[in-house]
């Protein structure tokens, strides 16, 4: 079989003007998707050139639990000037997730995105992204979002959630499944992308929507694991969804637990089974039903969710 070679393409041949150019590129629904799957979380709803003070942050989006995104581009090598509007941009806007995408990332600031993921509370996530151009041939050139840097998933998931203290024995068990759970997946098939895991008892993968998102979970007290849409703040969808149940039942394969949650914003749509997480020789049958049960999800629900157009 004959194979072509990889060749770069200077990434100024397809943009020439950031923000005219690279920033609108980005900013459109499939390209932030691909954006969304190489860092394993949902962006939605980007705004472009939006202010900050006397600034203008590149892109303001939200990630599926509806916290704020940045987005600073550069189609050059990192600088000193754009690493200080990013942390501008995220303060002022007070961002979670804070993404750099440039030409080329240098060592130092390589070093100081690091730094930054190292010392900052866990629910903030700093991204280095080199921005390339591939092409094979005389074929176009495709996208590329190389990632430099980015969160730790253990020195910063146990430091914060501890407090600084020593983990508990269920905290190290749960972060202990959640890692061999993304290796599982990073050696399968799959549509599936996963973020850093953390020591904690759910796990949230991006299902398409800022209105919801998909979750695995595990309970050592009751022994079972779950894997449910969860719905934080639109009731509506919940409601709209309902009204679809007996086809989205019928494509899925299996009854659903329709939980309305009566009283809380959230709601959730579930699927579970009893498993026992300590049983170290059952986890690869636990990681085929939840890699199964959130590709089902996967397939099944986005449109419908498409289709109920909550305002």
């Amino acid at each position: 079989m004959g194979l072509g070679k990889l060749q770069r393409v200077d990434i100024r041949t397809a943009w020439k003007h950031e923000a005219l150019d690279f920033t609108k590129w980005l900013a459109e629904e499939e390209n932030l998707a691909e954006l969304s799957d190489e860092i394993g979380m949902e962006i939605e709803s980007p705004q472009t050139e939006v202010s900050v003070g006397s600034f203008h942050a590149d892109i303001l989006a939200e990630d599926q639990d509806g916290n704020k995104v940045i987005i600073e581009n550069q189609l050059e090598p990192s600088n000193h000037d754009h690493l200080g509007k990013l942390i501008t941009y995220a303060s002022g806007l007070q961002a979670r997730t804070i993404i750099w995408i440039v030409e080329d990332v240098r060592d130092e600031h390589k070093q100081a995105i690091d730094w930054l993921n190292l010392h900052t509370d866990n629910d903030t996530s700093f991204f280095a992204i080199k921005m390339e151009l591939w092409k094979i041939g005389d074929s176009p050139a495709a996208p590329k979002f190389q990632i430099v840097s980015k969160p730790n998933d253990w020195t910063k998931a146990v430091r914060t959630s501890t407090g600084g203290g020593q983990p508990s024995d269920t905290k190290i068990l749960q972060l202990h499944f959640w890692n061999k759970f993304k290796e599982f997946i990073a050696n399968t098939t799959t549509t599936l992308r996963l973020q850093d895991p953390r020591p904690q008892h759910w796990y949230n993968l991006a299902i398409g929507s800022s209105m919801a998102h998909l979750s695995v979970t595990i309970n050592t007290q009751d022994k079972a694991l779950g894997c449910e849409l969860y719905i934080a703040r639109e009731k509506k969808l919940f409601f709209a969804l309902v009204t679809h149940r007996e086809a989205i039942e019928k494509e899925f394969g299996e009854a659903l637990d329709w939980m309305e949650l009566p009283g809380k914003k959230a709601s959730r749509i579930k699927v579970s089974r009893d498993a026992d997480i300590d049983n170290f020789g059952d986890w690869d049958d636990y990681f085929k039903w939840l890699k199964e049960k959130a590709e089902k999800f996967k397939a099944v629900f986005p449109k419908y969710i498409k289709q109920a157009q909550i305002v």
